[in-house]
């Protein structure tokens, strides 16, 4: 398993003696939980400049302070895929966004939180070490592929470290064991890098975002509107996209028809105002599926809109439609103020109003707000590895229960060697869409409820037999403790926990083997593999497949 060691540091020559020189680390790069550093009393009122030197002398421990201005290198990545450095005698942690590893660069501290700060880049002083050319234009601005100029080899040594590091010091599980590295399997990558996402929500704004140097220029009217993706740290500027590398062809197909044409005076449409709220056009969400027979991809076009108008759209309908690629064009109407792209009301313009998709041998019908896993190919290579920790036996006289179980892909997948799937969801459309999937598929023996799992009480054990195994698979914040507690009660033999946040995920684990002392909670699981997986590239997220059973 290639990994970064955390004792790789390297003390650095100070080149300007107006910077304060920093040195990086891994050790505490990964925690969920904030470094506990205690501030040492500071007295120096001569900081006019905002810089400070440091000593060799570990009594004089060094931390910047707001607008301070550092040399720095990074040589690793925390979660998020923020850079990470770290103060060489106090330990003080900094956070720098689009900061890649072996990258030194100038940064100004920008916000101190407690025990660790953030800085922005100013200037790069010498490239990463991974350094690729980032084939896509917006690469350095848009924040959704932060990592699409370091190499993909890199991008999966900085994410298995990622994992193996928060696994360590949340998860509390010991790298010294012998059984470590058995239980850290390497990371799965994807083979596909580019092209990969199934579904892409650009969104209309009245401001276009530019960069510094443009910023001179001035922008009136129709020349400030703008169709792309939200500027980071902006709710309200818009950075104009013409082409996005992680959605499919045919789908930036439409993206260019619609920036062709929806600013054309004479169809007299306006993007959303978040300020005003007013205006018409909110979002542009394009779905790719497949078709069964042909396996070629079918598009669903969505427009999100502040009311209904369908007089206004048809113009765009009509040249969209002429995509041979499209087979559904739909109407979100959402009046709320707020950013959401899903509606109140749903219409149908043109075509069907389903798309269909293929996973693990079965056929899924995809409305315009279901939720269906975002890259299809990986997806099959993430449910391989689920149907492999759940180890069902075949012969249909085992129980599983589905927990967070969406639209019920994974537990559809399994039901077929299973006596009886249970699945719990607090969506009421994505159960919906469990039920109809079901039936599609000719797949009797499952039970999609409601419910939300965050509140459950002492009685919800009594809704579904025990069962044999339990598929875990939350959302971004991990499990409720309620939750928790049930398992640890309910104790099934095995538990396969599905994550897209390895530090909660890692939190959950270290609660259901080692328990909380606090609470007076036993674990009673063992952890016996964690495979991450590279879902979506060039991006920070990892998802992970965890086997635990009971000891």
């Amino acid at each position: 398993m290639a990994t970064i060691p955390s004792h790789a540091l390297r003390h650095l020559t100070l080149t300007r003696p107006w910077l304060c020189k920093i040195r990086c680390t891994t050790s505490l790069a990964f925690s969920s939980q904030e470094p506990l550093l205690t501030y040492p009393d500071n007295n120096d009122n001569n900081d006019t400049d905002h810089t400070k030197k440091t000593t060799n002398s570990k009594s004089q421990a060094f931390f910047p302070k707001k607008n301070q201005v550092l040399e720095l290198e990074c040589e690793s990545l925390a979660f998020k895929g923020k850079g990470v450095c770290k103060v060489a005698d106090s330990g003080f942690v900094l956070l720098c966004d689009n900061a890649l590893p072996g990258e030194r660069f100038i940064g100004r501290v920008s916000r101190k939180k407690g025990s660790y700060a953030e800085v922005t880049k100013l200037k790069t002083l010498s490239p990463h070490r991974d350094l690729v050319d980032a084939p896509c234009e917006y690469a350095s601005y848009c924040g959704g592929c932060k990592t699409q100029n370091l190499s993909y080899e890199a991008q999966l040594r900085a994410k298995e470290q990622q994992v193996r590091e928060l696994v360590i010091h949340v998860g509390k599980f010991s790298d010294k064991n012998p059984d470590f590295e058995c239980i850290m399997k390497p990371i799965v990558p994807c083979d596909v890098q580019f092209h990969y996402r199934n579904k892409m929500e650009f969104s209309f704004g009245t401001q276009k975002w530019l960069p510094k140097e443009l910023l001179h220029e001035k922008l009136d009217g129709n020349d400030n509107y703008a169709l792309g993706l939200h500027a980071p740290g902006y709710f309200d500027k818009i950075l104009n996209v013409d082409k996005c590398l992680l959605q499919s062809e045919p789908a930036n197909k439409i993206l260019a028809t619609v920036q062709d044409n929806w600013k054309d005076p004479e169809l007299g449409l306006s993007p959303y105002n978040v300020h005003s709220h007013t205006g018409f056009l909110k979002h542009l969400v394009l779905r790719t599926g497949r078709d069964m027979k042909t396996d070629l991809p079918k598009l669903m076009v969505n427009f999100v809109t502040s009311s209904y108008k369908p007089e206004m759209l048809k113009p765009l309908v009509e040249k969209i439609s002429a995509i041979p690629e499209v087979v559904s064009i739909m109407n979100n109407v959402n009046t709320s103020v707020g950013n959401t792209s899903i509606g109140e009301e749903e219409y149908t313009l043109y075509g069907k109003s389903t798309i269909t998709e293929s996973l693990r041998g079965l056929t899924f019908q995809i409305s315009a707000n279901s939720f269906f896993q975002t890259n299809t190919h990986q997806a099959e290579v993430l449910y391989k590895l689920i149907e492999d920790c759940a180890g069902l036996r075949g012969d249909a006289s085992e129980i599983v229960l589905d927990l967070f179980c969406g639209t019920g892909t994974i537990g559809l997948t399994l039901a077929k060697k299973a006596k009886h799937v249970y699945g719990y969801e607090v969506v009421a459309q994505a159960v919906a869409d469990a039920h109809r999937n079901a039936k599609l598929n000719g797949i009797s023996n499952t039970t999609f409820v409601q419910g939300d799992l965050n509140k459950i009480d002492e009685n919800f054990g009594e809704h579904f037999p025990k069962p044999d195994i339990v598929i875990s698979d939350p959302n971004r914040p991990g499990m409720h403790m309620k939750l928790i507690k049930f398992l640890l009660k309910l104790k099934a033999p095995k538990i396969v926990y599905v994550s897209c946040n390895p530090a909660t995920c890692a939190r959950d684990i270290d609660y259901l083997c080692h328990g909380v002392m606090e609470q007076n909670i036993k674990g009673c699981y063992k952890l016996k593999s964690i495979q991450p997986v590279d879902m979506f590239p060039h991006t920070p997220h990892i998802e992970c497949v965890c086997l635990l059973e009971l000891c």
